[in-house]
């Protein structure tokens, strides 16, 4: 699939009720081109802002499910 703004929003779509399932919300900020490739960057907001657990739900969930579907996504990236 194609990395696109619109790609992207409608994959995180498909995760964001799990997130909100447990009180936080899911946010699409940018796609970041850097030297090395490219990150999506996004924001987890309510619950998942405090959980100890937003880091495992940003790259054992969000990212893993990004880099199934984007091929050259080098990762994903919280911002607050």
């Amino acid at each position: 699939m194609e990395l696109t703004d619109r790609n992207v929003i409608n994959v995180l779509s498909e995760l964001a009720p799990y997130i909100e399932a447990d009180g936080g919300y899911l946010e699409f900020v940018e796609i970041d081109y850097m030297n090395e490739g490219a990150f999506v960057k996004v924001r987890l907001g309510g619950a998942c802002s405090s959980c100890a657990m937003s880091s495992q739900t940003l790259k054992m969930g969000i990212e893993r499910k990004l880099l199934e579907e984007f091929e050259m996504l080098e990762g994903v990236i919280q911002v607050l």
